[in-house]
């Protein structure tokens, strides 16, 4: 089982930053691939970006350029670093952990997670 606890949600401008963190915690030796996902009411689920093996990340075309993502190896804490946000970044956010033992090519595929937080709102003011 691995526990996962979002922070860092809140109310910006358009235009502005908001950093997300994510905290791991439980069998985190259980898998390498760790991603932020993003959801708004009435819309599917999206991917937005992911880290595996060997610090590789991956991004969706949607916040590429605008979201750094990067992970603290020892603490288990992945933060997402969310810069010029617009409304159409208004979400609920999730973390999400894929156990899969063995290598991990960051994947934006959420079926593939096994475990997710209960997520962080982001809200983007025009």
């Amino acid at each position: 089982q691995v526990h996962l606890v979002e922070s860092g949600g809140g109310s910006v401008q358009a235009g502005g930053s908001l950093r997300l963190s994510c905290a791991a915690s439980g069998d985190t030796d259980s898998g390498y691939c760790m991603g932020w996902f993003r959801q708004v009411a009435g819309k599917e689920r999206e991917g937005i970006a992911s880290t595996g093996n060997y610090g590789r990340i991956r991004y969706s075309d949607s916040v590429k350029g605008r979201f750094t993502l990067s992970k603290d190896s020892v603490t288990d804490t992945l933060n997402l670093q969310m810069n010029n946000l617009t409304a159409e970044d208004n979400a609920m956010y999730y973390c999400a952990w894929d156990g899969t033992r063995g290598y991990c090519e960051p994947h934006l595929d959420g079926s593939r997670y096994d475990y997710w937080g209960q997520g962080t709102r982001v809200t983007v003011a025009s």
